[in-house]
């Protein structure tokens, strides 16, 4: 049914779903007890939702990320797997800090942020979000773990208190071109989340900024974006004449993936515009 539906990983989706039933893990579900009349039948539903492709996250209710599984809904977008590749990144950059403060930026279900405070302990993280749909899912996966801050990330005022004091930002803002076809269950996700205007850089374009005041000279940022952003938001922050080590990453598929800079201590000319 799934696979007759064009359900990615079909098979994979069913067993997920089998195991979310009979209450085992995946790996485990070979040893579990067979369908009896009450969880065939809501196996059944779940599968049949599944083919109509509402999330498998929102089935569930849980999205594995990294060393967690978050809660998840409608009204928060549901994390990817290519966003671990910002979050090792980041863990990399401040490796030899025993207490680097860092900021999510776009915390959404804050899986960048309780990544980075889970996966490095002595830091003080920060995850902010302002759609009063996500925060509720914000708060109840951050359980104390991060600071969530209620703000809008692209005001001047957020974290105001805390510039140039922040060793490492992260962002995965909404960059997806207005217009541009996405898969079904992206479509499910919050439309603010998803998309960044005409060009998908109508956040980034004012994040960058905010980023470059809350760092410290030497702080990183790192911020993910659309595949087609690949030169343009390196430009951005090249000409803006904050950052210096500027480059862009790409992910396992090979796709531009994000781009990430270092607060430089006093702003340049830029060397261009884009």
């Amino acid at each position: 049914m799934l696979s007759a539906a064009g359900i990615d990983a079909p098979r994979t989706n069913a067993e997920l779903l089998a195991a979310e039933v009979l209450g085992v893990p995946r790996g485990r579900l070979m040893l579990a007890p067979g369908f009896d009349a009450g969880t065939a039948a809501r196996f059944d539903q779940l599968v049949r939702a599944r083919a109509t492709h509402r999330p498998l996250q929102h089935l569930t209710g849980r999205a594995p990320f990294r060393l967690r599984e978050l809660a998840v809904g409608p009204g928060v977008f549901i994390p990817r797997p290519e966003t671990e590749l910002l979050v090792d990144w980041g863990l990399a950059a401040v490796r030899d800090r025993s207490a680097p403060v860092v900021v999510d930026l776009c915390g959404g279900t804050g899986a960048i942020a309780l990544s980075v405070a889970q996966e490095h302990p002595g830091a003080r993280v920060y995850a902010v979000e302002n759609s009063p749909e996500a925060l509720p899912w914000l708060r109840r996966n951050a359980d104390g773990i991060v600071t969530v801050v209620a703000a809008d990330v692209t005001d001047p005022a957020t974290l105001s208190t805390m510039d140039g004091q922040v060793d490492l930002v992260l962002c995965n803002p909404p960059y997806v071109p207005d217009g541009t076809p996405v898969p079904p269950e992206v479509e499910l996700d919050p439309r603010r989340a998803v998309f960044g205007g005409p060009d998908g850089l109508d956040v980034i374009r004012k994040v960058v900024p905010r980023a470059a005041a809350l760092l410290r000279p030497g702080g990183w940022f790192g911020i993910e974006h659309d595949d087609s952003h690949a030169e343009a938001v390196p430009a951005l922050l090249a000409a803006s004449g904050d950052w210096g080590d500027v480059t862009d990453h790409r992910d396992l598929a090979g796709r531009p993936r994000f781009a990430t800079a270092r607060r430089l201590a006093e702003r340049r000319l830029a060397d261009f515009t884009p």
